[in-house]
C-alpha cells in the first residue's frame, strides 16, 4: 500500500496496525500502482530500500495512529 508521499507498507500493517493512516504524513493509503514494463527500461524501480527496523508498531505509536 502507498500514500501520496510514496511511503509504502504491507497490507497487513496498513489494516491492522496503522488502521489506514500513514504514520509519516497522516494521509490514507491506496494499492501501489504497477509501472508498465516499457517504462521500467527508462525509469527502473529503486534498488535501495528505506527500512525502519523498529517496524510499523513503533511508527504507529509515535504518530498516534
Amino acid at each position: 500500500m502507498i500514500c501520496t508521499y510514496e511511503c509504502t507498507f504491507c497490507v497487513t500493517c496498513v489494516e491492522t496496525v496503522l488502521h489506514g493512516r500513514c504514520p509519516n504524513c497522516g494521509g490514507n493509503f491506496t494499492k501501489r500502482p504497477i509501472r508498465p514494463p516499457e517504462k521500467l527500461i527508462k525509469h527502473p524501480a529503486a534498488t535501495t530500500r528505506k527500512h525502519k527496523p523498529e517496524g510499523c508498531h513503533a511508527a504507529a505509536a509515535a504518530s498516534g495512529a
